[in-house]
């Protein structure tokens, strides 16, 4: 069984209780109850908090995306923050703002919500360019930067944000490079039938929120996410990370290729598929698995493809052979 070592440079990592993927086991599990039926997702999800990365989920609203953040940062035992971006959101309305304090006869900081470890970022896309940059600079350099002096974020720092489709009223289509910045980009969907007659019939998932447990902590979380780092890529399976990722230059699925940064990401989250699948190794499938919701959001398919972007990803795995 795969078992996490020491971070580098940082003394010994917080002993855990139980093995880690028995940790994550429960932690999944645990989710499920109150987004019932949405198992893909809420993997993809744990997955991208694993490898370090965060998340943009894209739906309509009203299929759980608040609730999810919510049941992940309470299972974590996480400060959660939720900020409902509209177009009036400043900057300073997210990372805070200095204020005169006459009895201290000085400015004092008053931190604003992007200081939470769990960031729901609600309908990112309604807000405007200066303040989706101040996100970004937080979520790229885990620090924000207020009249001149650098602060950093708790750790660990998960963003997750919600985007309505781009054709509903009032929204801003997010700039190449802040869709980059996102490990991930997933949709939840609607319920099937047996699972939204579990929700009409079931307790209220807010009160249900309240009781979780904690399964485990901010630090052994840090843990979590070194092991990650620690997961096996052989050598044949790097050279077929890097043929898929020399397809999408081609030409031939996508207008343009992913960076070397998106491939890095790649890699990131298939070792979290890894570990969360109880293995020291990535293996071919772990990739397949999570490519769509890794890098569809970067690549914009060749004029003509008529599929989406995720198909067309699809399509491309399908056409290379497994080494």
């Amino acid at each position: 069984m795969f078992q996490p070592g020491a971070r580098p440079n940082s003394g010994k990592m917080p002993h855990m209780s139980e093995p880690l993927p028995r940790r994550l086991r429960r932690l999944l599990d645990q989710i499920n109850t109150i987004i019932v039926g949405k198992t893909a997702p809420i993997e993809d999800c744990v997955a991208c908090l694993l490898a370090g990365g965060h998340l943009l989920i894209e739906d309509v609203p009203g299929v759980g995306k608040t609730t999810l953040a919510h049941a992940l940062a309470v299972s974590i035992g996480s400060r959660f923050a939720r900020v409902q971006f509209t177009a009036d959101l400043l900057p300073s309305d997210l990372v805070g703002v200095s204020v005169w304090e006459r009895s201290k006869e000085a400015f004092v900081f008053h931190p604003g919500p992007v200081f939470a470890q769990v960031l729901l970022a609600d309908e990112i896309n309604r807000a405007g360019p200066k303040t989706q940059s101040a996100l970004l600079e937080a979520m790229e350099e885990q620090q924000v930067t207020v009249e001149g002096q650098t602060r950093a974020l708790p750790r660990p720092f998960f963003v997750i944000a919600t985007q309505n489709p781009t054709d509903q009223l009032g929204t801003y289509p997010l700039p190449e490079s802040q869709l980059d910045r996102f490990l991930m980009c997933i949709t939840l969907g609607y319920p099937d039938r047996a699972s939204e007659r579990a929700l009409l019939t079931g307790e209220d998932r807010r009160q249900a929120i309240e009781r979780l447990p904690a399964v485990m902590t901010a630090e052994e979380l840090l843990v979590a996410q070194h092991a990650v780092r620690q997961v096996h890529a052989s050598e044949a399976l790097l050279d077929y990370l890097q043929t898929l990722i020399a397809e999408t230059r081609s030409g031939r699925w996508f207008a343009e290729g992913l960076s070397p940064r998106a491939g890095i990401a790649v890699l990131r989250a298939a070792r979290a598929r890894a570990l969360l699948d109880q293995r020291d190794y990535v293996a071919p499938d772990d990739v397949q698995a999570i490519l769509p919701q890794t890098i569809a959001h970067r690549l914009r398919p060749v004029a003509g493809a008529g599929r989406g972007s995720r198909e067309q990803v699809r399509a491309m795995v399908e056409a290379i052979a497994v080494p």
